[in-house]
């Protein structure tokens, strides 16, 4: 699946959750967008470095080559990411990609 497809989803699933306390990542885990773990957390990270999202802890051991997300995993939408959802033409053509294929969220 296309990255922007992958980031649509998840700010999708989170602008849908704001304020739900019970919101469960699971909802766009790897499995669910059929993507490696590691590419799903990397993707998380690089939304929150560009400011699509907050709320994730991230850590970096020394022996390790990539940051990684810290338990529990609770991000939230910002204002750019509602911006991004509403005006980004590639999340446009995402979002009418997926309505064509019947995903969408």
């Amino acid at each position: 699946m296309d990255n922007f497809k992958i980031m649509y989803k998840i700010l999708r699933e989170l602008e849908k959750n704001m304020g739900n306390e019970r919101f469960n990542i699971e909802t766009v885990s790897a499995e669910k967008l059929k993507i490696s773990f590691e590419k799903w957390e990397q993707l998380l990270i690089l939304m929150q470095d560009e400011g699509y999202i907050k709320g994730l802890v991230l850590s970096k051991d020394l022996g390790q080559m990539y940051r990684h997300i810290a338990e529990p995993i609770k991000p939230q939408i910002t204002i750019r990411g509602l911006e991004y959802l509403a005006g980004n033409s590639f999340m446009g053509k995402a979002k009418e990609a997926l309505k064509m294929a019947g995903e969408i969220i």
